[in-house]
């Protein structure tokens, strides 16, 4: 199975630092960013990010905020939520802007890696439904279908 490359923001350093280590002894690639803006900066540095977990409360720009602007510039990127300060509506806000779930933290690293294969093959499959098409356009076009 091809790697899965995971970005992990949150503006908590030793969380960051603490589930980096988890995620990668659970053969995962992991990007940090302590921003929402240091993010999406990274975001278009690093084009292979499968899954994006972020935090809903951070200073300056929010995960509300942040997840509309992933949503907007990459749009098969799956985002998973996390909320330490369980507002279910921003959960429900989150969810209604295409995240691809939450959890509340502090989650089970388990929890948190079944999440994040669940978004992977999310993702895989809306490129392989992207791929598929784009095939059958060509072919078409050149009348070989």
């Amino acid at each position: 199975m091809a790697e899965t490359v995971v970005m992990l923001v949150d503006d908590e350093v030793p969380f960051v630092e603490t589930m980096t280590k988890r995620l990668t002894r659970r053969n995962l690639t992991i990007l940090s960013a302590y921003s929402g803006q240091e993010a999406l900066e990274k975001l278009k540095e690093h084009k292979d990010v499968d899954v994006v977990i972020l935090d809903v409360k951070m200073p300056g720009m929010d995960g509300i905020e942040t997840l509309r602007e992933i949503k907007r510039e990459h749009p098969l990127v799956e985002v998973i939520m996390l909320t330490g300060h369980a507002t279910v509506e921003t959960a429900i806000e989150g969810m209604k802007l295409g995240a691809f779930d939450y959890l509340m933290k502090p989650c089970e690293v388990e929890q948190l890696v079944a999440k994040v294969q669940e978004a992977k093959a999310k993702k895989s499959q809306h490129e392989r439904k992207i791929m598929e098409a784009r095939i059958r356009e060509i072919t078409s076009r050149r009348g070989l279908d």
